[in-house]
């Protein structure tokens, strides 16, 4: 009597239950698509990195400035050289006309000891120098340095050499590479910091002194774990989700649960949610959280994927409106993903367990 009450119940509850986890669907045209950037990415197993996040500035190298001054008493006869412009080593930046007496007033150039980026002119035509008094500076860009304030209780983990992914406030998108050389000789007592000094390359001198930067120190490296790029994850950490391309119904994008785990400065563990090969919406994955249903109907969706009519709810033309069919794989359930599947195995699972249970319980008491 007690299987008879119980084991419909506990179908009713698993079949919610498979209900609740079935995904929602967006289902677009290709001019939303195309509107929306819509960009995905093939879920892959790799090595994930871990880092640890600090903020810095661009520096030049030690050795890489220098400053032009004159030999003699006179006054600026000209400027060959303004900031901003890029000068080779031996070329002439300034002339200096001499206070010794002639007619006219001796004259001599003064040019630059190292080719490099005019960062600072300290006088105009005319003025009076002497020797004492630095006239203009010149500053080689070729490599920077990248001073990332490290955390005083990170800064143990970074190991020799560490690499870092550097960004830039004037360059967002734009992600550069650093070699640790070494760390600051003595801690910022007021922000807690500790200097972690990297080299960078920067052949197109677009790199500045004082330029703001972000560093994510690579401090390890874990082999085979599956991860997704960080604008692919979507919702509260409550409600971490994806949006997965569907397989079957072109331009319809799933909308799947996931457990994250680590993130870094480029991607996020996934634990559990993805399978390899899903292909996961990047760019765009914000804005299908906005989209609702979509711009196409799943019958249109499913009309156009196999080529033949469906009812509004996505079931066979002919058969009862809302059931499956046996048409084959495709007709399975459309909009549907493999999150379901679990919940299926379980309830059947289950239910043989606690059948057999109810069973022995009344061999035990005959």
């Amino acid at each position: 009597m007690k299987l008879c009450f119980l084991l419909p119940s506990f179908l009713l509850l698993s079949t919610t239950l498979a209900a609740a986890a079935k995904p929602d669907v967006v289902i677009l045209d290709a001019t939303a698509v195309r509107n929306l950037r819509i960009e995905t990415t093939v879920v892959e197993s790799a090595d994930f990195e871990e880092t640890v996040f600090a903020l810095g500035r661009i520096e030049p190298l030690p050795g890489s400035v220098a400053a032009v001054a004159s030999l003699i008493s006179g006054r600026v006869a000209a400027l060959t050289a303004l900031p901003g412009d890029t000068v080779t080593a031996g070329a002439e930046v300034i002339r200096i006309e001499s206070r010794q007496p002639g007619q006219p007033s001796p004259v001599i150039g003064l040019h630059a000891p190292l080719s490099g980026l005019v960062t600072r002119l300290d006088v105009r035509l005319g003025d009076p120098v002497e020797p004492d008094r630095a006239l203009l500076e010149i500053t080689n860009l070729d490599e920077v340095l990248a001073i990332a304030r490290v955390p005083e209780h990170e800064a143990g983990r970074i190991p020799p050499g560490a690499t870092a992914h550097i960004r830039l406030a004037a360059w967002p998108q734009r992600s550069l590479q650093g070699r640790l050389l070494r760390f600051g000789t003595a801690a910022d007592p007021a922000g807690g910091t500790l200097d972690a000094v990297f080299s960078v390359a920067n052949p197109d001198g677009r790199l500045r002194p004082g330029m703001r930067a972000e560093f994510s120190i690579v401090v390890a490296e874990r082999p085979d774990v599956t991860a997704v790029p960080r604008d692919a994850i979507q919702g509260p950490p409550t409600d971490r989700h994806v949006y997965v391309k569907d397989f079957d119904l072109l331009h319809a994008f799933i909308k799947t649960p996931v457990v994250t785990g680590q993130g870094n400065d480029r991607f996020v563990e996934i634990v559990s949610g993805l399978f390899p090969a899903d292909e996961v919406v990047t760019r765009g994955a914000y804005a299908l959280s906005f989209a609702g249903a979509g711009s196409v109907s799943l019958k249109e969706a499913l009309d156009a994927a196999h080529g033949h009519a469906h009812n509004d709810d996505g079931s066979e033309l002919g058969g009862t409106p809302g059931q499956p069919t046996d048409a084959g794989p495709d007709h399975d359930d459309h909009g549907a993903s493999h999150p379901a599947l679990p919940w299926i195995i379980a309830t059947g699972v289950l239910t043989v367990a606690l059948i057999v249970n109810l069973l022995r319980q009344r061999a035990v008491r005959r």
